[in-house]
């Protein structure tokens, strides 16, 4: 993983922050990341914040690449040669969430209501590729657009996996909050994880599993389920946007648009946590490929020498 940046006096911990807003929006950037801190509408948390001067929580907000969830013992075949990863997760014996949540993003353009920052991962141990990354947050009456753009900027192809992690409010952040809330999932199939390590174990049509436990397709109340899982196999509008949606009994709370690069979506409903908050949010992670892609090569993009990809979701307030 990247080492994480020493603060320059005076800095925030999360590195500088960017303001943007419009039409009753409001989110903040951190640098450390490409992290989303804060998004809110009319005063209203759409996500799980954290402080400037925090070290961030749970990867909260933080940019996902070159690969995104678990990938299993550190280990991958790529191109006839076996790459090894640090450990960053060493009681499942993974290398989790890829190697750029660490790295400082310098801005590339700054307006009212956009802001672009960019960053190079250079090559390195278990990862020997060098890819450019820009990351585009914009805000309009439709609420938050995310895109990140990846190019490889290296001699061979590039194995490369991409995914965001912002945490989502249908109301205040209390302990157990999720438990009132509604959740829906376009998805027609899911992943199955080792209780233990959270590796995938295989995918399931969700109608006929478990009873339908895992079946979102309409919305359904969370409840007492604890989620820690990829879906896939997502319906998608005529245009190809996939819509996950999380809500409040008042019919508050926030949707996700996903555009065709992103084929998978984790839910995971923060049991996990050390801030005294169980279960205050639901991470609804955007995601290109599965856990432990890197392995399986699983909708991993193979990226060639100078070629660019680009993924986009949004998220914007329901009920306000």
């Amino acid at each position: 993983m990247a080492p994480r940046p020493v603060p320059e006096p005076g800095r925030a911990t999360s590195g500088a922050q960017h303001t943007v807003t419009a039409a009753g929006y409001k989110a903040t950037i951190a640098s450390v990341g490409a992290s989303l801190r804060t998004l809110t509408h009319r005063g209203h948390d759409l996500v799980l914040p954290f402080a400037a001067d925090e070290e961030r929580p749970a990867m909260r907000g933080a940019l996902l690449a070159p690969w995104p969830n678990r990938t299993a013992d550190g280990r991958y075949p790529f191109a006839g040669e076996t790459h090894t990863l640090a450990i960053n997760e060493p009681g499942r014996r993974t290398a989790n969430h890829g190697l750029v949540a660490g790295l400082d993003f310098a801005a590339r353009g700054v307006a009212a209501e956009r802001v672009v920052l960019g960053a190079t991962l250079e090559a390195g141990p278990g990862y020997p590729w060098r890819l450019d990354i820009e990351v585009a947050f914009a805000l309009s009456s439709e609420g938050l657009t995310h895109v990140v753009t990846v190019r490889n900027e290296s001699a061979t192809p590039a194995p490369v996996g991409l995914g965001v992690h912002p945490y989502l409010l249908a109301g205040p952040a209390a302990p157990h909050a999720v438990d009132g809330w509604t959740l829906e999932i376009p998805a027609d199939e899911a992943m199955l994880v080792t209780p233990d390590r959270l590796l995938p174990e295989r995918i399931v049509p969700v109608a006929t599993h478990d009873g339908g436990a895992l079946d979102l397709r309409t919305p359904r109340p969370i409840g007492a389920r604890v989620l820690n899982h990829g879906w896939t196999a997502l319906r998608r509008d005529a245009d190809g946007t996939a819509r996950v949606r999380l809500t409040a009994a008042s019919g508050s709370g926030v949707e996700m648009t996903l555009d065709r690069a992103y084929r998978w979506v984790q839910a995971y409903t923060a049991d996990e946590v050390d801030d005294g908050r169980p279960r205050a949010a639901v991470a609804v992670e955007p995601m290109t490929c599965p856990a432990d892609a890197l392995n399986s090569g699983r909708d991993l993009i193979v990226l060639a020498p100078g070629v660019t990809t680009v993924a986009t979701f949004g998220l914007r307030a329901l009920g306000a």
